[in-house]
């Protein structure tokens, strides 16, 4: 009876084995996918190595600055992400809007926009265009100043962009709407119990916030190469 018992206690354990074995072999602990917000919001290898997030409003002029640079050096900075097997996520929210002093419209309008462009599956096309047209239009001069002159515009500065892209009509009612604010406003919560000042930036172990408006591509590469090293 007891070598019977033995001999089932054996089988048990290496059943228990086994099944530790296979599910080692097909899960993926510590996969970054459990922590991204938004899929759509990300580039790079889903389980690379290296987890970079941003955190960001696109009425930050520091927030843009920052990602005007990757988008003016939009090939190094892809073969930067490729070779060293990082996983860039953008969390965009009205955070200025629901947080900041002045409570800027436009932060509202931007987040808004940008989300009714994720949901047709335009997120980077329209985030992309949204920077250039920003920088360009109102902080690459003037900075903060740029506020006054942004408050000049309407939402239609935002519906046009992605008109511009050839965005269906259902983007222009998706703003009209505002169908995409609970989810922006979450975001802009999260964000609040997790970044200091913005933009806001962890790049692996590092984290930081801020950024020059005068900084150009090799400050941004100097961040990311701060975040591999941590």
């Amino acid at each position: 009876m007891k070598k019977a018992l033995r001999v089932i206690g054996i089988i048990a354990i290496v059943g228990v084995l086994a099944a530790a074995i296979i599910t080692s072999m097909t899960a993926k602990p510590g996969s970054n996918a459990d922590k991204v917000w938004d899929t759509a919001m990300t580039i790079g290898n889903p389980d690379a190595k290296n987890y970079f997030i941003i955190y960001s409003d696109l009425v930050c002029p520091y927030c843009v600055a920052f990602e005007n640079a990757i988008v003016e050096h939009e090939d190094e900075f892809k073969q930067y992400i490729e070779e060293n097997d990082i996983l860039l996520e953008i969390r965009v929210s009205d955070f200025l809007y629901e947080y900041g002093e002045t409570r800027p419209d436009h932060s509202r309008y931007s987040a808004i926009a940008t989300y009714c462009a994720k949901n047709e599956g335009k997120f980077w096309e329209y985030y992309d265009k949204a920077i250039t047209r920003v920088w360009n239009d109102f902080f690459k001069g003037s900075g903060k100043a740029a506020f006054s002159k942004m408050n000049k515009y309407g939402q239609n500065y935002w519906t046009n962009i992605g008109e511009g892209l050839g965005l269906s009509d259902d983007f222009k009612t998706c703003i009209e709407e505002e169908r995409p604010l609970e989810e922006i406003q979450k975001n802009a919560e999260k964000t609040a119990n997790l970044a200091s000042g913005m933009p806001y930036f962890k790049f692996n172990n590092y984290t930081t916030s801020g950024f020059d408006l005068s900084w150009g591509w090799e400050y941004v590469k100097a961040y990311f190469d701060t975040g591999l090293n941590s």
